[in-house]
């Protein structure tokens, strides 16, 4: 019993929002995933849309409430590798943010490899974009985004599944 007052006065600091740790992502070695073009040369290729929420209104379109990111890129083949030529993450107006990779690269079967926007990065706004050119032998990759965020006892999720263009 001699540690429920520290855990229950931590807890209290951070439902009163008094204390918010920094929250850290794995960043993804694109490097480490990249092949050569000539790989993706006999595949069929195809783009597929995602939208995001960096932000979404509250009470006003003068008030956001601010959304942590977590853009999926799914190979759902157990047999074949997927390849994400580029991905490219546009403002709501439509301008673009970053080019996330220069190379192309791979997706095993079955993995999932995932680009996180933190809850402090609004620059995609109430409507971001991420487009994905890909290339795949048959089985079409599968893009999903979730927006989640909590603040105290309050929290909000939500998420998107990409389109094919």
């Amino acid at each position: 019993m001699k540690y429920a007052i520290p855990i229950i006065l931590v807890g209290v600091l951070i439902a009163c929002g008094q204390q918010k740790e920094a929250v850290l992502f794995p960043t993804v070695n694109w490097d480490k995933r990249s092949v050569a073009p000539t790989t993706t040369d006999s595949l069929i290729t195809g783009s597929t849309y995602l939208s995001v929420y960096s932000e979404i209104y509250q009470v006003t379109e003068n008030r956001t409430y601010h959304l942590t990111v977590t853009v999926s890129m799914r190979n759902i083949s157990s047999t074949d590798t997927v390849y994400i030529l580029n991905t490219k993450y546009y403002h709501t107006k439509g301008d673009l943010i970053r080019t996330y990779f220069d190379k192309p690269i791979f997706i095993a079967p079955l993995e999932t490899v995932e680009i996180v926007i933190n809850e402090g990065d609004k620059e995609g706004g109430t409507g971001g974009n991420f487009v994905f050119e890909w290339a795949t032998p048959k089985t079409e990759p599968y893009f999903e985004a979730v927006m989640i965020s909590t603040t105290g006892q309050q929290g909000l999720s939500f998420t998107t599944q990409g389109i094919k263009r």
